[in-house]
């Protein structure tokens, strides 16, 4: 695309053409005058004569034939391919003997999104421009919740403050097991609750939703369902006993922990922005931490899905602004 002001943008090249045809300059003298060769001037000027005022915009650099693009049927082949079989570009050009970047090309032609943008079920595009993402319509509507275990940290640091060696000695000397994160996340707003606690055996991941349902209440929020996945701590009768008779208790598909994908998500955020952000010296320490960067997390934080805003701007009144 040239410069409004540039020597041959269109009205330049209108000007040379001009001096060409109308004016008898001839081509070496344009040339000159407009700091180009007499080739473009000659171009220019003929262009002119043949289409007017209208030639004088840019043409598409686009070949009239390819000979040697791909034909169409191969390409229809490469793209069904794709859509009934999810085939990446390697096996799609071994199996019909194309070089896997030609069928890359076709694909990317084709507006193909990369497979870890779809659903493996159903191939609907969950990623890229166009997505469609899957969200409830008001906070409380579904609750996400799951257990994330985590190793602790050994009195003196791991392996991060000692090195693997030592760390790894300190942590076999000390015996000190694991910290289990029991977290719940609104599907709306993704505002979260968390605790740091010793087992996810049935009784603590039913305590664990009281206290975690009665957080949701003091926001403004009124929970109707609850997602977790098939584990026997949520398959247990005080589980079911804790969520009581007015939220329904759905499950997720076994082997698909992407259905429960929001909570996966922040257990994602919170191992690279909490517990491994830095190195601690012990558990305590860690431990210390959580709950100013949980604060941070549901009130701080832009959220890239949240189009910038934090899970609280997304809770109403949350923030107390109206009253």
């Amino acid at each position: 695309m040239t410069h409004a002001n540039s020597p041959l943008s269109e009205l330049g090249r209108l000007r040379l053409a001009r001096c060409v045809v109308e004016d008898r300059w001839t081509l070496v003298r344009a040339a000159e005058r407009f700091g180009v060769a007499p080739n473009t001037a000659k171009r220019w000027a003929d262009r002119y004569r043949q289409l007017g005022k209208a030639g004088m915009s840019d043409r598409s650099s686009r070949p009239r034939t390819s000979p040697r693009r791909t034909p169409t049927r191969i390409e229809r082949r490469v793209v069904a391919l794709r859509v009934t079989r999810r085939w990446g570009p390697a096996r799609i050009g071994y199996h019909l003997a194309i070089n896997p970047a030609t069928v890359h090309k076709i694909l990317t032609r084709y507006g193909c999104p990369p497979l870890r943008w779809t659903d493996p079920a159903t191939g609907t595009r969950i990623r890229g421009r166009a997505v469609v993402r899957y969200e409830h319509e008001a906070p409380g509507d579904l609750v996400h919740v799951d257990i994330k275990k985590l190793g602790k940290i050994p009195d003196g640091g791991g392996h991060r403050v000692l090195g693997r060696t030592r760390g790894e000695k300190n942590t076999r000397r000390g015996k000190i097991g694991y910290t289990y994160i029991h977290n719940a996340v609104d599907d709306h707003s993704r505002l979260a609750y968390s605790e740091l606690l010793e087992d996810e055996r049935k009784e603590t991941a039913a305590a664990f939703w009281l206290r975690a349902n009665a957080y949701f209440n003091s926001v403004g929020i009124t929970v109707a369902r609850v997602l977790t996945d098939n584990g026997s701590c949520y398959r247990s009768h005080a589980f079911a006993q804790a969520l009581g008779q007015d939220i329904k208790h759905k499950r997720t598909r076994p082997y698909r922990p992407q259905t429960n994908g929001k909570v996966e998500r922040v257990n994602r955020t919170m191992l690279e922005e909490w517990a491994y952000a830095r190195a601690y010296n012990s558990e305590d320490e860690r431990a210390a931490t959580f709950t100013t960067w949980l604060h941070n997390y549901n009130h701080h934080r832009p959220h890239t899905s949240l189009k910038g805003k934090s899970p609280a701007d997304r809770v109403p009144n949350l923030r107390g602004q109206y009253t």
